[in-house]
């Protein structure tokens, strides 16, 4: 199917984008807020993609794209910086307006800290394959900047269930991506630079470059979203 990636960013789309405007969570009212956290997440993620891209670290497969490109990127994978963003931002958004959750301070700093250490570990010993070493890298340091931008432990702990929850449609989608069900992979990884652990066909590492671009992404929203309603309160 020539078309399949697309079709993979409309359904990941498509369901979030219809219920924004539930009234509980009234998502659309926040749309500038999330657009300007796209941006940022495009910003970084793109450049990092191309670059990746033009280094045969990771590849595309024509048999599954409709053969648009941006630079040397599928259409459908700059798409990707703007469907699953959105999406798992919907899902902060649902969780904040329909759960009470708490999680204690210490265990959050448990969390974090027990992730941060083995970002780390990973980054000092496999600095000879390119995608474990830079996914690690980033993500350390998307951790460490909020960690230090974000107190508020709320956020912490609605950050940390929609990562949780956000396991299960990234399974499904990554899964597709890398060539679960399907006769061949949309998405190829050179086998030197990751460590070849997958879950399904998802390389590992893909958990932890999700982790990154979704605390990117909730992160400047939270961020974007605070300062406005400072602004205008102290109007």
């Amino acid at each position: 199917m020539s078309n399949l990636y697309l079709i993979i960013n409309i359904l990941v789309l498509i369901g979030p984008l219809s219920l924004s405007f539930d009234k509980k969570v009234a998502f659309y009212k926040y749309w500038k807020a999330l657009g300007l956290s796209i941006l940022i997440v495009m910003g970084v993620y793109i450049p990092w993609d191309i670059i990746f891209t033009a280094n045969n670290i990771w590849g595309f497969n024509d048999q599954y794209l409709t053969g648009i490109t941006i630079v040397n990127l599928p259409l459908e994978e700059v798409l990707f910086f703007i469907t699953v963003p959105y999406a798992c931002t919907f899902i902060y958004a649902c969780l904040r307006a329909y759960f009470k959750l708490n999680i204690p301070k210490i265990s959050i700093e448990l969390i974090k800290w027990t992730y941060a250490t083995a970002l780390l570990t990973i980054i000092c010993t496999q600095l000879g394959q390119q995608y474990s070493f830079y996914t690690s890298l980033c993500t350390l340091i998307t951790l460490i900047f909020f960690h230090f931008k974000i107190k508020d432990t709320l956020f912490w702990s609605y950050f940390l269930l929609s990562y949780a929850v956000s396991l299960i449609p990234f399974i499904l989608v990554n899964g597709i991506l890398t060539g679960t069900g399907i006769e061949n992979q949309i998405v190829w990884y050179n086998s030197n630079d990751i460590f070849n652990i997958r879950i399904l066909t998802i390389p590992i590492e893909d958990s932890i470059y999700n982790f990154g671009m979704l605390l990117l992404t909730i992160g400047s929203y939270y961020c974007i979203k605070k300062e406005k309603i400072t602004f205008e309160t102290n109007k």
